[in-house]
């Protein structure tokens, strides 16, 4: 049973929606969008995904980054992909999205060149951000979840938005649920999204260094952690002030395959960042990533299920948005 301030927070949203025709929960996103306007598109991205992926096995677990970070601050608008001006600092140069993988990008330039020459300005690169994330998602062997289209192009991108809008490596499982919970996710989806976005790819150094060196007056490694990884992460991080691009794999088990093996590490001391391992510890989500360890399908379908919230999250539609020429910059009036 929802609870009366979650039902009333609903029925707020609605009544706001009924009168703005902005900021929809629900917006008016179609499967099919694109089937008359652009009738390649599935091909298009499906071969540009594939090609891309093939030559740079990191770019799915880069793009599912860029789509979650894109889609927590200000919604899913593509304002992530903008480029600074001198006027203007945008959410890509924000500390917090440093980390942010150029195979990404690039992965988005190359679809959105293609489409432009299949359909001028018809596909919005905020749907080829959303679409290319689910079939890399599948690539890689995570669930299938359905995309519905429609999403226009944002106007702001500014990088003090990220800065508040973003978990960051040492929020407090408290910053991390409040920050989940106001973009209308539950503790289960949070758990189910940190997994799945570090099931693959990998973080540098700096975001876990303060867990491996120098962690506390009476020990020099996070007690939390398994010794023989820390032991591990010391010896590959040893130089990283000098080498800020040397990394570690997030999942060192199974780190280029989409499946509940995060969770399983988790339960072993084998989570590399501090906002991971306090998943395994804090007792509002133990019990989950428990839960995500020993069964699989569960873990899937609670992230499919964020996945598809997360795409709906302060969708722009219509006249609230455009479909930008580049991905980078905004239309010029």
């Amino acid at each position: 049973m929802a609870s009366p301030l979650l039902l009333f927070l609903v029925l707020l949203s609605l009544s706001a929606t009924a009168h703005s025709g902005h900021h929809n929960s629900r917006p008016r996103l179609t499967l099919d969008y694109y089937a008359k306007t652009c009738p390649k598109f599935d091909q298009i991205i499906l071969e540009t995904v594939t090609t891309k992926q093939m030559s740079n096995p990191t770019t799915a677990a880069a793009t599912l980054r860029l789509f979650f970070h894109d889609c927590m601050v200000d919604g899913c608008d593509a304002s992530v992909l903008i480029s600074s001006s001198s006027s203007n600092k945008v959410e890509k140069d924000a500390n917090i999205n440093a980390a942010l993988a150029g195979d990404a990008f690039d992965l988005i330039t190359r679809a959105k060149n293609a489409l432009e020459i299949s359909c001028p300005g018809i596909v919005s690169c905020t749907d080829i951000l959303a679409i290319t994330t689910r079939n890399l998602v599948k690539i890689v062997g995570g669930p299938f979840y359905k995309v519905p289209l429609g999403r226009k192009d944002g106007f702001v991108s500014n990088a003090s938005h990220a800065e508040v809008s973003l978990p960051k490596v040492n929020s407090s499982m408290d910053q991390m649920i409040e920050m989940f919970n106001a973009k209308g996710f539950t503790v289960e989806d949070l758990v189910a999204l940190t997994g799945g976005g570090h099931t693959i790819g990998f973080s540098h150094c700096k975001e876990f260094s303060n867990r491996i060196f120098n962690f506390s007056k009476t020990s020099d490694v996070d007690p939390t952690l398994n010794p023989k990884f820390a032991e591990r992460l010391r010896k590959m991080c040893a130089n990283y002030q000098n080498n800020p691009t040397v990394a570690a794999f997030n999942d060192p088990l199974t780190p280029g395959v989409f499946d509940n093996m995060f969770f399983q590490n988790l339960m072993k001391g084998l989570g590399l960042l501090a906002s991971d391992q306090i998943l395994a510890t804090d007792p509002r989500t133990k019990p989950i990533v428990e839960l995500y360890a020993r069964n699989q399908t569960v873990f899937f379908e609670t992230f499919a299920n964020a996945m598809e919230k997360t795409g709906t999250v302060d969708v722009k539609t219509g006249r609230h948005g455009e479909v930008r020429a580049r991905c980078d910059r905004f239309n010029t009036k």
